[in-house]
C-alpha cells in the first residue's frame, strides 16, 4: 500500500524550509503581482534583517534595501503563495540574530556625510532669466531714446522763434 501525501499549500514548505534564510543573507524575492487580470513578477533585493516563527507555518522574514536613496522593507511571509521563488545571492557571517541596528547605521552615516558638506548657492543664470533681462534693458533704452527725441521737437520749434537755429 502506498501512502499519498496531502499537499494542503500550493507552496513546496519543504523546499522553502532548507533554503535556510537567516539574517545576514542578501536575497532575491521574486513576487507575483497581479494588475489587469495579468499575473507579473517583481524582484525585491536586498538584506535579510530578521528571520521570525522558525519554520512554523506563520514564518516571516524582514527585507531591506535601498531605492533611490530612501531605505524600504518590506516583510515576507515564508511560506506565502504570492512568492513565487526566493534566491540567495550572498551570506554574509553576522553575529546577531536580528540586525536591527542597520536602519540607525545608515541613518549615522548619512548624517556624517552631511556634516562634511557645505552649503553653498551657486548656480548658473537661466536663460529665460538672461533674455528677460535684455528685453528689459532695450525698453528702458528705447523709453529714453524716445524722451530724448521728444525734447529735442519740442526745444526745436522755440529755437527757430528765436533765430538760433541754423538752417
Amino acid at each position: 500500500m502506498k501512502l499519498e501525501t496531502i499537499q494542503i499549500s500550493p507552496v513546496n514548505m519543504e523546499e522553502r524550509k532548507e533554503l535556510g534564510i537567516r539574517a545576514g543573507d542578501t536575497v532575491r524575492v521574486w513576487v507575483k503581482i497581479q494588475e489587469k487580470g495579468k499575473t507579473r513578477l517583481q524582484a525585491f533585493e536586498g538584506l535579510v534583517l530578521a528571520r521570525k516563527h522558525g519554520n512554523e507555518a506563520g514564518a516571516t522574514f524582514t527585507v531591506r534595501k535601498v531605492a533611490s536613496g530612501v531605505g524600504v522593507e518590506r516583510i515576507f511571509p515564508l511560506f506565502s503563495p504570492a512568492l513565487d521563488k526566493i534566491e540567495i545571492i550572498k551570506r554574509s557571517r553576522v553575529r546577531r540574530s536580528k540586525l536591527y541596528f542597520i536602519r540607525e547605521k545608515v541613518a549615522r552615516e548619512i548624517r556624517r556625510q552631511m556634516r562634511k558638506m557645505k552649503m553653498m548657492s551657486l548656480s548658473t543664470r537661466s536663460d529665460v532669466a538672461d533674455e528677460a533681462e535684455r528685453v528689459k534693458k532695450e525698453e528702458e533704452e528705447n523709453k529714453k531714446a524716445e524722451e530724448i527725441v521728444e525734447e529735442v521737437t519740442t526745444q526745436e520749434p522755440e529755437k527757430e522763434e528765436e533765430g538760433i537755429l541754423e538752417k
